[in-house]
């Protein structure tokens, strides 16, 4: 088996989108401080973060957008683990717009549907944040009717964020199907079949937050 991380590095100042703060990671216990508490010059570190939840690779539950949806806290390991998967490539440089065509003829029930389009050679650079590949609304309810399990993109948004309205989160949040955004290394899934797994902390009263992605592939 093996394993192909699929997650951006959290690091201090990183900005995922534009007007929300970057995390600030410290020390809360230090090595020095913790010598006082020990013998033998057994040191240990505790550490500190500050950050929104939408940092780096995340996921998005149903909370994220109804206010009655599961939270972190409510979603099965059954929604984010070992899940069976199908890459679907929708490279950016052809378009933008990731219509239902792309989706149509594959099986798709019970599956994370995992879109590759490229996006990520642009993390960390000005180009990242705007025009960036989405999913159409058609996308989303094609989704919807197949049943899928998960739809994660390795774009800035799963929708069109040149628009207010936002009608992929809601048509799959809205049917329990999650979301994970901001998605990496893509390319070095080669191919199409292969497990994805995606798990947040066990939060209540959260709708989103960072993940360790990854693929297996047999």
């Amino acid at each position: 088996m093996k394993f192909i991380d699929l997650s951006h590095t959290i690091e201090e100042g990183l900005i995922t989108y534009k007007g929300l703060p970057a995390p600030i990671i410290c020390d809360f216990w230090t090595r020095e401080v913790s010598k006082a508490w020990f013998d033998d010059g057994t040191s240990f570190q505790i550490g500190k973060i500050e950050m929104v939840a939408n940092t780096g690779t995340y996921i998005d539950t149903p909370f994220h957008r109804f206010d009655q949806g599961a939270d972190l806290s409510e979603i099965a390991l059954e929604q984010i683990c070992r899940l069976e998967s199908i890459l679907i490539t929708a490279p950016y440089s052809e378009q933008l717009a990731i219509g239902r065509s792309f989706f149509e003829g594959k099986e798709l029930r019970n599956k994370a549907v995992i879109i590759y389009t490229g996006w990520d050679m642009h993390w960390k650079t000005e180009t990242y944040y705007s025009n960036s590949p989405f999913l159409t609304a058609d996308a989303a309810a094609y989704l919807v009717e197949q049943k899928v399990k998960l739809v994660g993109i390795d774009s800035h948004n799963i929708d069109n964020t040149g628009e207010k309205c936002r009608p992929v989160h809601t048509q799959l949040l809205g049917n329990s199907i999650l979301i994970v955004e901001h998605l990496c290394n893509l390319q070095s899934v080669n191919q199409n079949q292969f497990f994805f797994t995606a798990v947040p902390p066990k939060i209540k009263g959260m709708g989103t937050f960072s993940v360790r992605a990854y693929a297996e592939l047999e």
